[in-house]
């Protein structure tokens, strides 16, 4: 039984050892793609068709009555 136990040990040792995160440089990667997405999504949030529609709809959800 004692040579069970160490062999239950053994392999929750090797299940904990394994990477599955992401390496620096990955993150490097995720954070710089993350930044263009933002600025891309930025860009067409602030531009003037998109604003004069997002104001349109603000404007008729602040009118809308109850």
């Amino acid at each position: 039984m004692n040579v069970k136990v160490k062999e239950v040990w053994a392999r929750l040792r090797m299940m904990r050892r394994r990477d599955s995160g992401m390496v620096t440089s990955e993150y490097a990667m995720g954070i710089v793609a993350a930044v263009g997405f933002a600025l891309l999504l930025y860009e067409v949030v602030t531009s003037g068709q998109v604003r004069a529609e997002l104001q349109a709809i603000v404007k008729r959800a602040l009118s809308a009555r109850m």
